[in-house]
């Protein structure tokens, strides 16, 4: 057990750098050009699926947030806001990026991830019709208690601490599961690259937390899910931005249509990657 336990602190520890690094660039992006972010989206909602795409790309679930209030305040479309949610990148790619020789891995699923969110985006503003009611922005990331702090390094250390202690855990549970079963009953639990795989995943995904993307990511590490069923999590998996989209909106069954229409997406979206073995 103290092995085990001693094996996934450093596991986790290996990270820090990384997350410490993201982190500090991301409030430093949000605090400094944050209010910009509108007024390009404004100015142009013809390519807003695929900038909102390239923005989601960036390890953090700070756009998927802004997104989901620019949606609410009618400032970008639908399909601008799947595109940004999709490609939300979050927290699995710093902890690939804390395991040597995962740079072909990182690519592939960060191209995976912006084909699916520009394609699906501009796919749902041809068939979805703009909504009309449209309200004023508010910045209503107020849940995560960055008002509180004040300092982009102190924020940066708050967001890498809080990943740390999920990476830990998380590590921690997957390292005695390993143990006690081994990798291979692990995988053949999970059904690996069978098809229904990425239905549970993008499941998986949709949780509001930070604690998914890890333990998808983790998941893939250790062999416990094929890549296609790591796309379908990570795509579903929009941060906090979920939370925000259902506090800002008012309209309830919307909200609902656009969590079931972002699980479909990416759910069907990892099946397609399986069966084409990309």
């Amino acid at each position: 057990m103290i092995e085990t336990g001693l094996d996934a602190l450093l596991d986790a520890l290996k990270t820090v750098p990384f997350l410490f690094v993201a982190f500090l660039f991301m409030e430093a992006l949000e605090h400094y050009s944050g209010h910009q972010t509108g007024r390009w989206f404004a100015g142009a909602r013809k390519a807003g699926p695929l900038l909102g795409a390239f923005m989601g790309l960036i390890p953090q679930c700070g756009f998927s947030v802004a997104a989901a209030n620019l949606y609410s305040g009618g400032v970008i479309t639908l399909g601008t806001l799947l595109a940004v949610f999709l490609s939300t990148s979050d927290e699995a790619i710093l902890i690939f990026l804390g395991h040597p020789g995962q740079g072909d891995l990182i690519g592939k699923l960060l191209l995976s991830k912006l084909v699916i969110g520009i394609v699906a985006g501009y796919g749902v503003d041809l068939f979805v019709r703009e909504r009309g009611q449209k309200r004023e922005i508010a910045d209503l990331c107020h849940s995560c208690g960055c008002q509180e702090a004040k300092g982009i390094l102190r924020l940066a250390f708050r967001h890498t601490l809080r990943i740390f202690v999920w990476l830990f855990l998380i590590t921690l549970l997957l390292n005695l599961v390993l143990n006690l079963a081994g990798a291979e009953r692990l995988a053949a639990f999970l059904g690996r690259d069978s098809l229904v795989q990425p239905f549970f995943t993008a499941l998986l995904g949709l949780i509001p937390n930070c604690a998914a993307s890890v333990l998808l990511a983790e998941l893939y590490l250790v062999g416990g899910i094929g890549f296609g069923a790591a796309v379908a999590g990570l795509c579903s998996g929009a941060g906090l931005g979920l939370v925000v989209l259902f506090r800002m909106d008012s309209d309830r069954r919307s909200c609902l249509n656009i969590l079931l229409l972002l699980y479909g997406i990416a759910a069907l979206s990892g099946l397609l990657v399986q069966l084409t073995g990309l």
